[in-house]
């Protein structure tokens, strides 16, 4: 018995890299799996079957049930369409795991807003379409007395603490940790759960990251556990998309064997100005911001590049 048995799962960008470790994974704790992907390059350009084919054909070759899907998850239409297979194939949807993305990295004063605008598509409104359509699907499948026991992951990134050229990138994968936790309050009625992960892996988008690519590169030999191998983040997957996963509205840092809480946004109790009762004067702001501690830098890639 798998500990994904019968359950109904679409996984986008699933033709590469971490996505397709995710579908094989899935299928073989016995989901059945949408493979979505468009079969773009890292930049979003062009179409291509085939790594979806491929991932599909993997997973029949292992005994295992899966169906291809090209639709675009950031068209609205092509999200629809892509709920409505997983319906019309397997009769259902339990488990919607939003990974598709791209990278268009500039810096900030050279990049442009077509490369803004690529970025935030694909990631945040690739992310919203496929949720979105779940969400009403769940909830008239609430409404109509069977009640879901459904779960949502989507992909954010640590560069959702501030990676230095990648506004875009960046923005948008901070946008997707704050729609999971919306989410996990707003559809938790509907007994939807959804949660974020932040991956830490060797795919092809990692290895266009600034500053950190040629590290990544460097593969371990086979016998040697490897931190950075795609495969490690699926487990930590598999287990939220679980029927008996109980965790919800939280991010999580995959990398290699180790897992990690993220904390959201806080207020910070150590940087707390009062005027007691009154209003501010610019002046004695500025006095008084001296007195603020310093913040530490929370950049989980700075060792890495400190050591390249």
């Amino acid at each position: 018995m798998g500990t994904l048995d019968g359950r109904v799962a679409i996984i986008t960008g699933a033709g590469r890299g971490i996505g397709r470790e995710h579908a094989l994974l899935f299928a073989a704790e016995g989901a059945k799996v949408v493979v979505n992907d468009l079969g773009g390059d890292i930049g979003g350009q062009g179409t291509d079957l085939t790594p979806a084919q491929e991932t599909v054909a993997l997973i029949k070759e292992a005994g295992g049930e899966a169906v291809v899907n090209g639709d675009d998850v950031a068209d609205w239409k092509g999200a629809q369409r892509l709920i409505n297979q997983a319906v019309e194939e397997f009769s259902g949807l339990d488990v919607l795991v939003n990974n598709a993305g791209i990278l268009r990295d500039r810096m900030l004063v050279n990049m442009t807003d077509e490369e803004f605008d690529a970025v935030i598509r694909v990631h945040l409104r690739g992310h919203f379409c496929p949720t979105r359509h779940a969400a009403a699907y769940w909830r008239a499948e609430t409404k109509a007395g069977r009640q879901p026991n459904a779960s949502i992951i989507g992909t954010s990134s640590e560069a959702l603490f501030g990676n230095p050229g990648q506004t875009n990138y960046s923005a948008a994968k901070s946008g997707i940790a704050t729609m999971m936790i919306v989410a996990s309050r707003e559809l938790s009625r509907y007994g939807v759960r959804a949660n974020a992960i932040t991956p830490r892996a060797r795919t092809r988008l990692t290895l266009q990251t600034p500053g950190i690519g040629e590290t990544l590169a460097t593969e371990l030999p086979e016998e040697q556990f490897d931190p950075w191998d795609p495969a490690n983040i699926s487990p930590w997957v598999a287990y939220l998309a679980t029927a008996d996963c109980a965790l919800t509205g939280e991010v999580w840092m995959v990398f290699g064997d180790q897992v990690q809480r993220i904390k959201p946004w806080e207020m910070d109790p150590e940087a707390l100005l009062s005027n007691k009762g009154a209003r501010w004067e610019v002046a004695s702001l500025a006095e008084q911001a001296k007195t603020l501690p310093r913040t530490q830098s929370n950049d989980p890639f700075a060792a890495i590049r400190d050591n390249m």
